[in-house]
């Protein structure tokens, strides 16, 4: 039996933690099947490059779990871009990357593939499996579902957003103490979060329940109101420039700085007309997505803010990569090895999907890929989220 990983997309904490739990479980549950990885996401796939898992990493799959990234690398490969996927030479002109891939499975032999991914690494992994089966090779394909944003449906939770989030309310209690560099500073923490404001809002609510524990001292400058959060901008929270001006100017007046958590979605639709009325080029993926790091929201936001606040320094600060970068945390590396445990299990049952949490119930189950889809928002009407923000607002 032989056994395949791929890891694509952007990384998250859970990657390295996820390759290690389905090792682990294959370790008892399947001890001879020999283990593959493709190198770089799809791209690996499509250009015939793996390596195997030699008995080391096998015996050594804890090695892992201390280890953000990936252990077989990633990329942001759409086999259905036929134009991006011979643009950068992974298939040549004519060739259908669908096919192309597919064909690969089949030459190496592969009877279960495990894609840890978003919704588009898992949809890609659906179409794989259905393109071979239609072409009479099985192939069992079981994938795990990984984003910082948390935005896939009908995922409750995703791996590694718990750890993205912790990781940067951590960055901003370093960023934060900027806030004594000089007089009337503005802050704005740009965090990740294309269309979903999930991950902001939970950082920004990590944030504030670690400064809970922590002890200031008011007679000087270390007051708990100047390490607080003054705003927070997400794409699901409509709110008017001219109210949020008038607020915040109230609040630098009084304590001399102002502190914004921005969702690097929030305002996007705004930032993209005004470039196209420019006549400038919006840089996008292959998956047709905005690059949001070359657009630079946080700067955008930093413009409207600064003069109108009569601020005298403006920081912008990502937590994009630090975050997503660490090893995963103790809540995430148990949903992992749930997640993965099902999953390993399921694949060698010649059952196909998606093992996670189904926020119809709670429940962990192996999802048919046909549920599987991008775009869920974050529920602005939570308890915990509108309680914060009658606390920073009011």
């Amino acid at each position: 039996m032989r056994i395949a990983f791929l890891t694509a997309g952007g990384i998250a904490p859970c990657l390295s933690a996820s390759i290690g739990a389905l090792i682990e479980k294959y370790n008892e549950i399947a001890p001879e099947a020999e283990l593959i990885g493709y190198l770089n996401g799809y791209r690996g796939l499509l250009l015939g490059d793996s390596i195997s898992f030699p008995s080391t990493a096998k015996n050594d799959f804890k090695t892992l779990y201390n280890f953000g990234g990936s252990p077989i690398g990633n990329s942001r490969v759409k086999l259905t871009n036929i134009d991006d996927c011979i643009k950068k030479g992974y298939v040549r002109e004519g060739e259908k990357p669908l096919k192309i891939a597919s064909e690969q499975l089949k030459k190496d032999g592969i009877d279960i593939l495990h894609t840890i991914g978003g919704d588009d690494t898992n949809t890609m992994a659906a179409k794989l499996s259905s393109y071979l089966n239609d072409n009479g090779y099985e192939l069992t394909v079981v994938g795990l579902p990984k984003t910082v944003d948390n935005d896939v449906y009908p995922i409750e939770q995703t791996l590694g957003a718990w750890t993205a989030a912790e990781q940067g309310a951590i960055y901003f209690e370093n960023i934060v103490n900027e806030n004594t560099t000089s007089t009337r500073q503005l802050i704005i923490h740009e965090v990740m979060g294309r269309h979903c404001g999930w991950l902001t809002a939970q950082t920004a609510y990590d944030y504030r329940k670690r400064m809970k524990h922590r002890n200031f001292l008011p007679e000087l400058l270390i007051q708990k109101e100047r390490w607080d959060i003054d705003a927070i901008y997400i794409p699901e929270h409509d709110f008017d420039m001219q109210n949020e001006v008038d607020r915040l100017k109230k609040i630098m007046d009084e304590k001399d700085g102002v502190n914004i958590f921005l969702s690097e979605g929030a305002g996007q639709e705004t930032i993209v007309r005004e470039m196209e009325n420019k006549g400038q080029e919006i840089p996008r993926d292959a998956f047709g997505h905005v690059r949001l790091d070359e657009i630079n929201p946080g700067q955008w936001f930093a413009k409207q803010f600064s003069d109108a606040l009569s601020a005298e320094k403006t920081l912008v600060q990502k937590s994009g990569y630090f975050a997503r970068s660490a090893k995963a945390n103790q809540m995430d590396m148990d949903l992992i090895k749930r997640s993965a445990f099902l999953g390993a299990q399921n694949a060698l049952d010649n059952k196909s999907g998606v093992a996670g949490l189904d926020y119809k119930d709670g429940e962990l189950k192996l999802i048919e890929f046909s549920r599987i889809k991008g775009g869920k928002p974050f529920d602005v009407k939570e308890d915990w989220y509108q309680k914060m923000i009658n606390e920073i607002e009011n």
